[in-house]
């Protein structure tokens, strides 16, 4: 548990966080019949794109809020907005979180349940495959061929699982034959290792209800936790605060230990005197280095 003066800064970080208004899109379409299967667009602005085209890159957004129902997009929309204003295309995605109250073995609970097993990773996929044709129409000022997928806490490990499709089992309904078409991964304070995360019972038991509760933990790991997806050949960065107590940095550097192992270089940039929440604060200094990140893959 957090000492009170960390509690007392974590609690003050989040709140400047979810103080700014949300910004609305540019446009939003669907990409499937649900209400929570939706994109939505930001248009570059504010700077000239100064790569190689007159196009923007890409940053594809998973947000985060422990896969459950209560946090949406719109907590996320100040922070896209903010890489539209230095030159981004920005797609933000929704896609199902838990419900209201828990089913089948996900314990008794009093709140929401984190995620839906399948819908959450279906969701995320359909997205992703259904992105190219959505930006063309949405975003003619995006340059797909220079796309960064960035993500939040919860939304930090979509944007890992979402890279790492090519290498999930062969039985796996989310498997491609191929890597996705990536720049690379900026993932946020990521909840990117399963066995660690749930050991420090990370976001209230977060992870054991994504994946169904303790009688489905073990058989559906493999098909969802980053740490076991590797190497995925696409340049990743991991951006972290030394003082996250959501998501502790143990966390990471799980999940960049692992991937040293399976033969790959992970980028791991941890940031002292931070938190959770800084990194998708646009008045943070946090947020201006995950912008950096972000730019040195994507350009």
């Amino acid at each position: 548990m957090p000492d009170d003066a960390a509690a007392a800064r974590a609690a003050a970080e989040e709140e400047s966080a979810f103080a700014h208004p949300a910004v609305d899109p540019d446009a939003t379409a669907a990409y499937g019949d649900h209400p929570d299967q939706v994109i939505d667009f930001y248009a570059p602005r504010g700077t000239e794109p100064t790569g190689p085209t007159s196009l923007a890159p890409l940053v594809v957004v998973l947000h985060g809020g422990a896969w459950r129902a209560p946090y949406d997009r719109r907590h996320i929309s100040p922070f896209a907005d903010f890489l539209a204003r230095r030159g981004f295309a920005v797609a933000s995605v929704e896609y199902r979180r838990g419900a209201e109250s828990p089913d089948g073995d996900t314990g008794p609970g009093t709140g929401p349940v984190a995620g839906r097993w399948p819908e959450t990773f279906d969701d995320v996929a359909a997205a992703l495959d259904a992105l190219p044709a959505l930006v063309r129409e949405a975003l003619p000022q995006a340059d797909f061929r220079r796309t960064v997928i960035t993500g939040h806490s919860a939304g930090a490990h979509l944007a890992l699982w979402a890279a790492a499709r090519h290498v999930l089992p062969a039985d796996a309904p989310w498997r491609t034959d191929r890597p996705a078409q990536l720049r690379g991964v900026v993932a946020l304070a990521p909840i990117a290792d399963f066995a660690v995360a749930d050991k420090l019972d990370v976001c209230g038991g977060a992870v054991r209800q994504l994946l169904g509760g303790e009688a489905h933990f073990a058989e559906r790991q493999p098909y969802a936790d980053p740490a076991l997806l590797l190497p995925t050949g696409i340049a990743t960065t991991l951006v972290q605060g030394r003082a996250d107590v959501d998501v502790p940095q143990a966390v990471a550097e799980s999940y960049a230990e692992a991937a040293a192992k399976a033969g790959e270089v992970v980028g791991l940039t941890l940031l002292e005197d931070v938190g959770h929440f800084p990194l998708i604060d646009p008045v943070a200094d946090a947020c201006a280095v995950v912008v950096e990140e972000i730019g040195q893959l994507a350009w």
